[in-house]
């Protein structure tokens, strides 16, 4: 076996564990979930199981990614971004638009009807709403976003948003987690 195969093979097994402790899952909850035993899993992560088929196809619905996600396969030359929808535990779906952590994260979400509760924690939100009525609550505060309206504010501020009404809203959510906030370079041309 060529060392770069050797490579790739190798880093399955932390690849493996890497996205268990993202997902803040036991091997418990996944050997449940995927039909796989903890031991065998534990031997995946640690690299004592060379990783086959049987295992791997079990492991990526359960962790809701591709193959090639698992493996790290090398690139094919297609420059597609392939995006990865991820349901939310309160009820839509959210799909990451970036990927690197440090700097502002891009989110398109399509949030169900659900119950509002306020959240804090650090950093700066944009939104912008593309279909349905947005309602976000800001402390005390209430206000309804429509389509192609904005809003943005320092998540610290207890808030909520979600559909104001029984449909899904779909939106574009920015957020900087270090209190980055989106920069306008040009004004309105009739200002």
């Amino acid at each position: 076996m060529d060392p770069s195969t050797e490579h790739l093979i190798a880093a399955i097994g932390p690849r493996l564990r890497a996205m268990r402790t993202a997902r803040g899952l036991t091997l418990e909850a996944v050997a449940h979930d995927s039909g796989l035993s903890v031991s065998a899993l534990s031997r995946l992560e640690t690299g004592k199981r060379a990783p086959s088929l049987d295992a791997l196809l079990p492991l990526a619905k359960t962790y809701r990614v591709s193959l090639d996600q698992i493996v790290g396969a090398p690139a094919t030359g297609d420059p597609r971004v392939h995006l990865q929808p991820q349901a939310m535990q309160s009820g839509g779906v959210v799909v990451p638009l970036t990927s690197n952590p440090s700097r502002v994260h891009v989110f398109k979400h399509v949030i169900e009807p659900r119950e509002p509760k306020l959240t804090t924690h650090q950093g700066r939100a944009w939104i912008y709403v593309l279909a349905g009525q947005l309602r976000l609550l800001l402390g005390d505060e209430e206000h309804l976003i429509g389509p192609g309206e904005t809003a943005q504010f320092d998540s610290a501020t207890p808030h909520w948003f979600g559909p104001a009404d029984d449909h899904a809203v779909e939106i574009l959510h920015l957020f900087g987690p270090h209190g980055d906030r989106p920069l306008t370079r040009l004004g309105d041309a009739g200002a």
